[in-house]
């Protein structure tokens, strides 16, 4: 069988895909529609990372050699999952080896922004800092907070056992199906704006797409408030970047801490001029052990479907 893995993989998850399968390993940026098409049309199957570009278009052509994407990530959104399936192109992801990272990032972008660390640490390096004083760079207290989770998944879950067992807060969620064990005390608000008005942290942990773009818009912004912080590590586009920047700017909401943007890699200079936001570079799993257990936690379908096997990850 032959494969293409998109972007290079840590060395173990490299070896261990190397030594199964007859693989090219790309060393450059996200594939294009046209890039991915052609992959499509050469390999039996493609090890996809966020951002290559299989839309509809890509599929296009007709009945491609592919017949699997062993997406690296839970998030799929750059996949076209609807064209795929009419091609006969399976797709799969790699959860559960990306939901503690993702949580421990929530919880970085939380504190950093609520105690403006990021501040902080520029005013140190900076050389500006002239000593302790009892009113320096005053923030947000976090412990017994309220926070609002919205996307109750299994990244959801994770944040909200940190949020409840390490600080104390009150977790509250908004979630579009039921969720049948939070895992911690945790209430249900089924109207997302008054979860927004009641919480003083809202956590974004919603899958990308059509469906969650622009969930969080200047309305929602403004039913967060001027006491609110939003972060968010799910996918950029689930925020109205210009609504975000407008309230942030006018003081609509306290602060943001973002690890993804609408228009990666691009990030608008008015966020990086604001010192109320913590930026960050899409880090949610950048720790080498999860990255090697997505790359495996992808092996395992390729495998799979190399042997005829069910798919144990399969999403479309």
């Amino acid at each position: 069988m032959r494969l293409l893995v998109t972007r290079q993989m840590t060395e173990a998850a490299r070896d261990a895909i190397a030594a199964r399968f007859d693989v090219d390993f790309r060393d450059k940026g996200p594939l294009s529609e046209q890039a991915a098409a052609q992959a499509l049309a050469d390999y039996d199957a493609v090890l996809p990372t966020l951002g290559d570009r299989f839309t509809a278009g890509a599929f296009a052509g007709g009945s491609p050699r592919c017949r699997l994407l062993a997406n690296f990530g839970v998030g799929y959104n750059h996949i076209d999952v609807t064209a795929a399936r009419a091609a006969g192109v399976a797709v799969t992801n790699t959860p559960d080896a990306v939901t503690d990272s993702t949580a421990d990032i929530a919880l970085t972008l939380l504190l950093m922004t609520a105690r403006r660390a990021g501040e902080g640490e520029r005013l140190v390096r900076c050389g500006a800092w002239t000593g302790w004083t009892p009113t320096q760079l005053l923030g947000t207290h976090v412990t017994g907070k309220t926070v609002g989770i919205i996307g109750m998944g299994r990244i959801g879950k994770a944040i909200a056992a940190r949020c409840y067992h390490g600080f104390g807060m009150q977790v509250l969620f908004f979630n579009r199906s039921a969720v049948s064990a939070p895992g911690v005390p945790a209430r249900r608000v089924s109207d997302l704006h008054d979860l927004l008005r009641t919480c003083d942290f809202a956590v974004l942990a919603v899958p990308g797409g059509a469906g969650t773009r622009h969930m969080i818009s200047a309305a929602e912004l403004d039913a967060l408030g001027p006491r609110g912080f939003l972060i968010n590590v799910a996918r950029g586009d689930v925020v109205d970047e210009t609504a975000l920047i407008a309230a942030l700017q006018t003081g609509r909401i306290a602060g943001a801490g973002l690890d993804v943007y609408e228009h990666e890699p691009i990030v608008p200079k008015a966020l990086m001029s604001m010192e109320n936001v913590t930026l960050l570079p899409h880090l949610g799993t950048a720790a080498e052990e999860i990255r090697t257990a997505m790359g495996l936690r992808a092996l395992d379908n390729l495998i799979a479907f190399s042997e005829g096997r069910s798919l144990p990850d399969l999403v479309n």
